[in-house]
């Protein structure tokens, strides 16, 4: 399986067959690349950038790798627990923690790693992704470990005064491994974190979802001054307000989400967050779609084909969600220069 999403002179995105060679594309240097396997491994810098592996995978067959690229050479290094590859403009960097009885202060110490990076080298993240094993069981202290690793997040997170303008995120259940977290930054352009209007601020959400809020946008978009622009859209789900709707009914979650990435990414929204004309989901490319239980991947699948651009590059991954009562959840990039041109 291999598309790619196009943006000039911004990072690329692309889900390659995990057989592929790694090579970057002509011209192309690669920021990271994260592979949706069959074991979480401890993250290493080969062929000079960050390969990262998330057990999302019954099999190799099942998997595949998602490859940043950028057209500026790359380099990487190692901070504290962070490993990481920039080129001047963006960054990609990644941690691992492995697995133990309580995320809590492992979280803090990465996340404290991620940003004394991000800030120190002058970048700002705008798209982070989270793949947490055993998401909706329960820990050591008997605490959710969803809610136990947003304790230690929440910690850091207020330490650096941030109580509201986390980018776009994504917190997926993996099958094995601890923690496996990677994000992007970029040093310069618009960046400007959205919310839905139907929904309320994740960092709102009442005490009854958790002891510390989680702390994410609904999307971020991004106008990088070297060129293109992007709306990253979050892990989106069956909620409106603060609560989940159609509980049992995987279909109509299915639906729900998709109309909720419509009201993000649409004229609407995006206008109210003062970034221009908005889009509709035939917009979306590099969609990554979470189903909680794997019998119900074909009517996804089905809703989801009938829903989506068949340009755009697909990926459907059996996984567990932030909230034991969500059976689905999409996320997906938004290219904003397929937008048509403005008639006079």
């Amino acid at each position: 399986m291999t598309s790619t999403l196009a943006v000039a002179k911004a990072p690329t995105v692309s889900f390659r067959n995990l057989q592929h060679n790694g090579a970057p594309d002509p011209g192309g240097h690669i920021l990271g690349r994260v592979d949706f396997t069959t074991k979480s491994r401890e993250i290493t810098i080969d062929n000079g950038f960050p390969n990262v592996s998330v057990n999302l995978a019954e099999s190799v067959e099942d998997g595949f790798s998602e490859v940043w690229e950028t057209t500026r050479p790359v380099t990487a290094g190692q901070f504290g627990t962070i490993s990481y590859a920039a080129d001047g403009e963006f960054l990609f960097c990644a941690f691992h923690i492995p697995e133990r009885p309580e995320y809590a202060d492992a979280t803090e110490d990465a996340y404290t790693d991620a940003l004394e990076l991000t800030t120190s080298l002058g970048y700002r993240p705008f798209r982070i992704w989270h793949y947490i094993s055993r998401l909706n069981e329960p820990n050591a202290a008997g605490l959710e470990v969803y809610r136990d690793f947003c304790v230690g997040r929440a910690r850091v997170l207020e330490r650096y005064g941030v109580t509201h303008d986390m980018p776009a995120a994504t917190v997926i259940g993996a099958r094995a491994g601890g923690v496996v977290c990677y994000l992007l930054a970029c040093r310069s352009g618009t960046h400007v974190n959205l919310e839905n209007p139907r929904q309320v601020p994740a960092y709102h959400y009442p005490s009854r979802y958790g002891p510390r809020s989680p702390n994410f946008a609904r999307a971020t978009y991004l106008a990088p001054d070297s060129g293109g622009e992007y709306v990253f859209v979050s892990g989106t789900a069956s909620i409106l307000g603060h609560q989940t709707m159609h509980l049992g009914d995987v279909a109509a979650q299915c639906r729900l989400a998709l109309e909720n990435i419509g009201c993000v990414i649409g004229d609407g929204n995006l206008f109210a967050h003062d970034v221009g004309r908005g889009h509709s989901l035939a917009d979306l490319a590099a969609v990554k779609v979470y189903v909680r239980h794997r019998a119900d991947i074909p009517t996804v699948r089905e809703i989801c084909g009938a829903a989506l651009p068949g340009s755009a590059a697909v990926a459907y991954l059996n996984a567990d969600i932030c909230r034991s009562d969500l059976l689905v959840e999409l996320e997906g990039v938004v290219p904003r220069h397929a937008l048509p041109a403005e008639q006079p």
